[in-house]
Parts: C-alpha cells; structure tokens; sequence
C-alpha cells in the first residue's frame, strides 16, 4: 500500500536565518514618513504659537481662532482682555489668539460705514 501514501523522509530543519537589516528597512521607513508628514509640521506649528503668545503686549492687533479682530488691552497669564469696538471687552483665553495684524488694522475695521437699511 505504499503506493497510496507517500514514504516521509526525515530531513533536517532548515537553519534558522537571523532578520538581518532589509526585514528592519520597511518598518523603519515608515516610522521616517509619519514623521515628516505627520510629527515635525505639528512641532513646527506648536513652536510658532508660542512665541506668538509670547510676543503679545498691550496694544497689538489680534484675530482669535473664531476669527473674533481686536487690540489687546490687558494680559495675565491665561486670559487676554480684548477691545473688539469703541467701549466693548472681551475676554478671550490666552491660546485662542490665533494671529497677529499688522498695526491700523483694527483701526480701519471700526472706520467700515456701516450699510443704511
């Protein structure tokens, strides 16, 4: 009946070959990619908004992140005092400032004529 099932020869294990550096260039190239495109713009950005907030004083024009035009007028720690119109706060958190305006920005947006309705 050897004829229906074929005899196994015993063969030795192959040797186990060691994952040299090309099993490890595949993983490691995407490790490179998600952190150019993902890792190091966010860095970036992260770094330019602080200095942002670092260079604010009294005085300097603003747009907050709900796109909110004002000067600032008071500053601590956490909260930016805002004058969004003539006699008109806000108070905004401090990371909410979004951008800095070039000087007479606020002031041209207050001289805008209002439409007659």
């Amino acid at each position: 009946m050897s004829f229906f099932i074929s005899d196994a020869l015993a063969q030795a294990a192959p040797a186990a070959q060691q994952p040299g550096f090309e099993g490890m260039l595949f993983p490691l190239g995407i490790l490179v990619f998600f952190y150019f495109l993902f890792i190091r713009p966010q860095a970036k950005r992260s770094k330019e908004q602080k200095q942002l907030l670092a260079t604010l004083n009294k005085g300097t024009e603003v747009v907050t992140t709900g796109g909110i035009l004002g000067k600032v007028i008071e500053l601590d720690d956490n909260f930016v005092k805002l004058e969004v119109s003539d006699n008109i706060f806000i108070q905004v958190q401090r990371h909410a400032i979004a951008n800095l305006m070039p000087k007479g920005t606020y002031k041209a947006a207050l001289n805008i004529k209002k439409p007659k309705i």
